[in-house]
């Protein structure tokens, strides 16, 4: 389905199959390039809108519409990085094995008129406890590369997942119900 022109801020296959999913064909996509690092002190929720504003903010979308977002995998106040090692990721397992972690998925959605429309999903989620094996056998299958927190919930790593409350999408990295929302009220035409 196509309506006015969309450009989706992310390199992420991952969002461009999600965005798909509302029937959404963006015209473009382009990822910004933005300085990624917490401020100090920043909390995790306040990271994750911040990320997803910047990047909305440093596409230039001309006559389009931007839409970009960021998940951020948070233990309390602890925003966990991006794991683009396996030491990175096997750190990130074992803080998280056991217990329950939270996925902040920040959405924004620029106008050609520089209106900005925010939206942000909290979603908790909680691995079982993992063995050292269990870990291994994670780490030896890479999905864990570049994914905030060290993992991949549409791969493997959901069987290690004991449950979840909240958005499934949002931890994959866009949150569909709030993404709808906001393409609906910049009058997108989604069913």
């Amino acid at each position: 389905m196509t309506g006015p022109d969309l450009i989706l801020a992310s390199a992420s296959p991952r969002r461009r199959e999600l965005i798909a999913r509302l029937g959404i064909v963006p015209s473009a996509i382009a990822a910004a390039d933005i300085d990624e690092s917490p401020l100090k002190a920043e909390l995790p929720r306040v990271y994750a809108a911040r990320m997803a504003r910047e990047k909305a903010l440093a596409v230039a979308g001309g006559s389009a519409h931007v839409l970009a977002g960021d998940t951020v995998v948070a233990l309390g106040r602890r925003i966990l990085p991006k794991a683009e090692d396996e030491a990175t990721a096997r750190r990130c397992l074992k803080l998280m094995s056991g217990r329950r972690h939270r996925v902040l998925s920040a959405i924004a959605l620029r106008a050609p008129d520089g209106t900005l429309r925010e939206r942000i999903s909290e979603t908790i989620v909680r691995f079982k406890p993992l063995s050292a094996a269990e870990i291994d056998a994670y780490i030896a299958g890479g999905e864990w590369h570049g994914k905030a927190g060290g993992y991949a919930i549409q791969g493997s790593a959901e069987g290690l997942i004991a449950w979840i409350s909240g958005s499934h999408s949002g931890v994959v990295g866009l949150p569909l119900f709030e993404t709808r929302a906001l393409l609906k009220a910049a009058g997108f035409p989604i069913g």
